[in-house]
């Protein structure tokens, strides 16, 4: 099953200016989105839902320290990506 991910202007931006600062990680996020969009369900993503002010939200794991945060409609199959960044500046 594939999804589409939906790339908002604001997280475009906010990615340009994340990878422009980590630029180390662009393989890994670039492998994360692939990964998101052919299973958003496998295990080294570690999919989770947010709680609290971004209760709605989920998050998975491009590696230890960074997170995408995003807004999964899986009746349309749609991935909205929302933001990019470390834990605690996402979060």
């Amino acid at each position: 099953m594939i999804y589409r991910l939906i790339y908002p202007v604001s997280y475009n931006k906010r990615t340009r200016k994340f990878l422009k600062k980590h630029p180390e990680i662009r393989s890994q996020n670039q492998i994360t989105l692939q990964l998101l969009e052919l299973n958003p369900d496998h295990p080294s993503l570690r999919l989770h839902d947010l709680q609290g002010r971004l209760s709605g939200l989920s998050s998975v794991s491009i590696n230890l320290s960074y997170r995408i945060v995003l807004r999964v409609i899986i009746r349309d199959k749609d991935i909205i990506l929302v933001d990019v960044g470390t834990h605690d500046l996402v979060y």
